[in-house]
């Protein structure tokens, strides 16, 4: 019966795994064991972190549509009462970039809203 060397697998699976820990610190780059644990809690973060950012966007696009508005004299509460009384169904995310790109447009819909408030 010929010889059969073992470890092949196991091999390019632990180099997979600290190629994927590269720039983590400490031992969790070098050694496999605690660079195992490192990959699974970073997936579990990048994981979580994906849905986390859905909301982190939703915030800055309030943030940016109320400085707009109150820069035009209304608060945001208001202009988006005003807005879904006249009917205006446009999302936080255009209303952001109306703000940032195009003023004019924005200080159009605030007084649409101002109207409706």
């Amino acid at each position: 019966m010929s010889r059969v060397k073992r470890g092949v697998t196991a091999h390019h699976r632990h180099k997979k795994v600290l190629a994927f820990t590269k720039g983590h610190r400490a031992t969790k780059h070098s050694l496999y064991r605690r660079a195992h644990e490192s990959m699974l809690k970073s997936l579990s973060y990048a994981y979580s972190h994906r849905r986390e950012r859905k909301g982190d966007m939703r915030r800055l696009w309030i943030l940016r549509v109320n400085a707009a508005s109150r820069a035009e004299g209304l608060t945001y509460s208001r202009l988006m009462d005003g807005l879904n009384k006249a009917g205006v169904t446009i999302n936080r995310k255009m209303l952001a970039d109306m703000a940032v790109r195009e003023p004019e447009s924005f200080a159009d819909l605030v007084t649409v809203a101002r109207g409706k408030a």
